[in-house]
């Protein structure tokens, strides 16, 4: 796909994500991976308003090309494709229901989100909790870095969540899902409720194997 689709692609994806409530304000940033570069959607933008030539352009070393000045998210995001390399687009935000959940104090730290639906398990997986940085703080850009090695998806305590994707569509797509699963963890949590079995979810895995 061509950069100016890709453009194209990022501001309807940003009107998408705000129509259903998942980026509030400014919040949340989205980028895509160039062969030589990266496409990141600015700093203090909104997500739902994005203007195609205005995203930011970077180069693989990270220098700003054109466009405007990018989220300082951006370095997470790098941290995420270097992890990574199989995920060509990234998405961050601050959705309700993710937000809600990545303020709770007893989430296992080592998977924050149960297993509680097959297409969780095979859109998402394991969801490791990052521990609090502030937004654009280097050692949450090496945390996120150090943790993607065993996840995609990440949900980032009192910060929402960062997702990947092969493709922009595809890490909406994540990202989507793993908003409805803390939708549904949250409502269910109080509640008795079923989980997916250790069996159940290997016979997930082993069917709709992760390619990224």
């Amino acid at each position: 796909m061509s950069e100016e689709k890709l453009r194209q692609q990022m501001a309807d994806v940003g009107r998408i994500l705000d129509r259903q409530g998942h980026c509030p304000g400014t919040s949340g940033n989205i980028s895509v991976k160039l062969a030589d570069g990266l496409l990141m959607s600015p700093t203090n933008s909104r997500l739902g308003r994005l203007v195609p030539a205005r995203i930011a352009r970077l180069a693989a070393d990270g220098r700003h090309l054109d466009g405007d000045n990018p989220s300082k998210e951006v370095i997470v995001h790098q941290a995420l494709y270097a992890a990574r390399p199989k995920v060509g687009a990234v998405v961050h935000l601050h959705a309700p229901w993710s937000m809600a959940v990545s303020c709770l104090d007893d989430l296992d730290p080592a998977d924050a989100i149960p297993p509680l639906t097959p297409y969780y398990v095979m859109r998402i997986g394991r969801l490791p909790l990052v521990p609090y940085f502030r937004p654009g703080d280097p050692a949450l850009a090496a945390t996120v870095g150090r943790q993607a090695v065993v996840s995609h998806a990440l949900l980032l305590a009192q910060h929402g969540f960062i997702v990947g994707g092969r493709d922009l569509a595809d890490a909406v797509a994540n990202a989507e899902e793993l908003e409805a699963a803390a939708r549904l963890f949250f409502k269910l949590k109080a509640r008795p409720h079923r989980t997916l079995t250790a069996a159940q979810v290997a016979e997930l895995e082993n069917a709709f194997p992760k390619k990224i």
